[in-house]
């Protein structure tokens, strides 16, 4: 579906002539565009600002790309909000003139979901405030833009910590907000969107709300995990239970990939272990068959020494391979940190990222992964990794969260890495992920859309099922000129 004539011209009218040309330069690591001038002209009336309106060829090009670098939109200006203030006056301007919004965190979309071809991205990350700890009520108030490591080193002060992390702590609340934000303790707590409290934010309409379970649900309910359709965060209230000062970390290898599933969903449905992910693993001949259970106790003082005895019983691992290290609490939130320093210094940070992230039914999960995992090689995913864990359906509460119907499904996600010049192999990929959705998708899997996956407005449909009239409800009522979450292609297919 395209754009109205309407904002088609206004976006004109704001935004740029001709197209951008963009590629990736390895000897600086960065990508370069030759992207159009903006015409400034046609931003009069622009209110006044605490911040910075960015019309500059670096600003507009440096946002024109993500973490996923195989989408590029080139916007017409970048807000740089001094205020929440700000947020609210240029989104009634763009409200009022048709021109299409896009917020951007830390740009780590894959597919250009936080990018736009002529409006406005609103960068949050100078919206990182994060306010005093409420010990009597367990919760923080943060600003969208702050990162989820901060949040934890504030909170960590006075003995709390927010009950789920995504494995990067990187990450702006706001943006995993936007979309769900699974980690491994999501089998105990549920997503980070079913540990928020209240929220802050801008609708498409320009407004300023606060919205809860109980104040505008409504509302509440759309924006957590609603991919950005209706409201712009632009903060959050979080709720926080006791922090671990130590914990113990189990590394149990798996040579069969069935057993593996099996072993992870009674982990999953007696919750023994506090944190619980997985990584599926190929054997010598490159073969996807095998994994390694990664489960972590919390020890004092939320909890008695762990026992590992008591918590490695019945399990069916190579007990030759196991590996048990005992972590400060926030070394372990942190682990991959290491990692991600020798990426970049390597330059592999920036190769493309045609991930695969699904969320697949637990009694089908063994059956779906094999079928998906038998043409995967190692030099498809590069770099990268195959994930697979499980969480608990009772414990996901946010509705446009889609989830299968199953009481343990599973995360399921193939991190891919590749050249990012290599456009024949991002394409072929990009096929296969297409693929492996269609296979999960029959068996009653579902997409969790932080991927690269090839979608149609129609698939959204299928995707969203029964709560569709409810978002496009909310959308009418909260964004009724449709100005956001353009990348996503939702609602402008």
């Amino acid at each position: 579906m395209t754009s109205p004539p309407s904002r088609r011209t206004a976006l004109r009218g704001l935004a740029v002539t001709g197209a951008a040309v963009i590629g990736f330069d390895p000897f600086t690591r960065t990508w370069a565009a030759a992207a159009p001038a903006a015409d400034a002209s046609r931003l009069t009336g622009v209110p006044d600002l605490d911040g910075t309106l960015l019309t500059d060829t670096a600003s507009r090009t440096a946002v024109a790309d993500d973490y996923g670098h195989i989408v590029h939109r080139t916007p017409a200006a970048v807000l740089r909000p001094g205020s929440v203030r700000d947020v609210v006056a240029m989104v009634r301007f763009c409200n009022a003139h048709g021109i299409e919004v896009a917020p951007r965190g830390q740009g780590h979309a894959t597919q250009g979901q936080g990018q736009i071809d002529g409006g406005l991205v609103v960068e949050t990350t100078p919206l990182a405030s994060i306010g005093a700890v409420d010990t009597g009520s367990s919760t923080v108030t943060v600003g969208a833009g702050a990162k989820w490591s901060d949040v934890a080193r504030a909170t960590l002060a006075h003995g709390l910590t927010p009950p789920v992390f995504t494995d990067y702590l990187e990450l702006s609340v706001g943006g995993t907000l936007s979309v769900g934000g699974f980690g491994g303790q999501a089998h105990r707590h549920g997503a980070q969107v079913d540990n928020v409290a209240a929220l802050e934010v801008v609708t498409g309409a320009g407004e300023l709300l606060h919205c809860d379970a109980t104040r505008r649900p409504d509302l509440f309910h759309a924006v957590r995990a609603g991919l950005g359709q209706c409201a712009i965060i632009v903060g959050a209230t979080l709720r926080l239970v006791a922090a671990p000062e130590t914990v113990r970390h189990y590394l149990l290898p798996y040579a069969d990939l069935r057993t593996y599933v099996d072993d992870q969903r009674r982990l999953a449905e007696d919750e023994r272990f506090d944190y619980l992910e997985g990584q599926v693993t190929a054997d010598d001949s490159g073969v996807y068959r095998g994994g390694v259970i990664e489960a972590v106790a919390y020890g004092p003082p939320v909890g008695e020494a762990p026992d590992d005895k008591a918590l490695l019983r019945g399990l069916r691992h190579d007990p030759q391979g196991v590996q048990i290290t005992d972590l400060p609490y926030y070394d372990f939130l942190d682990r991959i940190a290491p990692a991600v320093a020798e990426l970049k210094e390597s330059g592999l940070w920036y190769w493309a990222h045609p991930w695969l992230n699904l969320l697949l039914p637990g009694a089908r999960t063994a059956d779906i992964t094999r079928e998906i995992l038998a043409s995967l090689t190692p030099d498809d995913v590069g770099p990268g990794l195959v994930l697979l864990y499980p969480v608990r359906r009772e414990r996901l509460t946010a509705p446009f969260l889609r989830v299968p119907d199953d009481p343990v499904p599973y995360l399921f996600a193939i991190l891919r890495a590749t050249p990012p010049d290599d456009r024949p192999t991002i394409d072929r990929l990009l096929k296969a992920n297409r693929s492996a959705y269609d296979i999960a998708y029959a068996s009653g899997g579902r997409r969790y859309p932080v991927g690269s996956v090839p979608f149609t407005e129609r698939d959204w449909h299928r995707h969203f099922g029964p709560v569709w009239p409810a978002l496009a409800a909310a959308r009418r009522r909260h964004d009724p000129k449709g100005v956001l979450g353009a990348g996503q292609g939702i609602f402008h297919g």
